[in-house]
């Protein structure tokens, strides 16, 4: 089955190019969206051993819904003829990848800068990252559009095509699942920090591996702009791990041992100052041309991926034919 799921995630990064993620379209995310702020109604209440069960309970529900009536459209798929389980595996796979629609929002913030509309510039990244946008000048813009790309790159794109070669699109699909638990109740705040434990916890374990397999890809597809190899794996190593999250650091710290840049510092949420660890060398200025940069570092990273996903899954195949 994985020449099929390698197949089917080559035909969802085919389509994911050509077409993206339209906003009139009906998108999986946005059902799960509204599952889960079903559930945090329903469950988010008594005290803290009671909620972090609720937050489990709210977490396994929403894998089973996802995973149970996914697995038995890709069965019946298959069933009729591999090519049509191909094709429903590559258009479900594609709507749990996002490279245009990542692209496109940088771009997005890149457009304005070009013609000096701050303004504009600090609106259009306040709808990618969660920090405040209202008084950043244009480095600190170009910053926060560096590292969203970067972060979502094994989160929106490598992560979703790792899982779908493992267990085809029902596991691109709870993939997805939970990283949009997480991003919903995974805060570490009063009302989520036991109800979301779950989530933040299951959506850390199912991003170890493609994280780390993104940024070594990073470095591997791409060639340094202001050092050399050899640095870059140094400032990877060196970086990573300073990260809050135990996995985003890895996409980070290469993007920015690939630029020549410093990423992290000071970040502001809702009023509240938050000092992020820097990561890379500051051998140059952010200017708005690294948002251009860092699309094409996506695009050669994922290129990249993809081949090694067909290399695990055709290796492999030949050790089970073998054994």
């Amino acid at each position: 089955m994985l020449i099929e799921h390698a197949l089917s995630i080559t035909l969802a990064v085919i389509i994911d190019r050509i077409i993206g993620d339209p906003p009139s379209w009906p998108h999986p995310v946005k059902w799960f969206g509204k599952m889960i702020a079903f559930l945090d109604k329903q469950l988010n209440n008594g005290g803290a051993q009671t909620r972090k069960w609720k937050g489990v309970w709210m977490l396994l529900i929403i894998i089973l819904a996802v995973l149970l009536p996914s697995l038995l459209i890709c069965m019946a798929a298959y069933s009729i003829h591999p090519l049509v389980g191909i094709l429903v595996e590559g258009i479900i796979i594609a709507a749990t990848i996002a490279q245009k629609s990542l692209k496109d929002a940088a771009l997005e913030v890149y457009e304005p800068l070009q013609k000096e509309d701050l303004k504009e510039a600090r609106l259009k990244l306040s709808y990618i990252v969660g920090r405040d946008t209202e008084h950043l000048p244009e480095p600190e813009i170009v910053r926060g559009t560096v590292e969203t790309v970067a972060e979502n790159t094994s989160d929106g794109v490598t992560a979703p095509m790792f899982w779908a070669l493992v267990g085809g699109a029902p596991l691109a699909l709870v993939y997805r699942a939970i990283n949009t638990c997480d991003s919903m109740v995974g805060y570490k705040n009063e009302n989520y920090q036991d109800f979301g434990w779950a989530s933040a916890r299951m959506d850390d374990a199912v991003n170890w591996i493609p994280s780390r397999l993104t940024g070594f890809m990073m470095l591997l597809a791409n060639r340094p702009l202001k050092t050399n190899r050899k640095e870059t794996w140094r400032i990877l190593f060196r970086d990573a791990k300073k990260h809050p999250s135990p996995n985003s650091g890895w996409c980070e710290a290469a993007a920015a041992a690939l630029l020549g840049v410093q990423l992290g510092g000071i970040n502001t949420y809702k009023g509240m100052v938050s000092n992020r660890a820097r990561m890379g060398d500051p051998l140059v200025t952010l200017e708005s041309k690294d948002i251009l940069k860092m699309n094409r570092i996506l695009s050669q990273t994922v290129d990249l991926f993809l081949i090694l996903l067909w290399l695990g899954g055709v290796l492999v195949e030949m050790a089970v034919t073998w054994i």
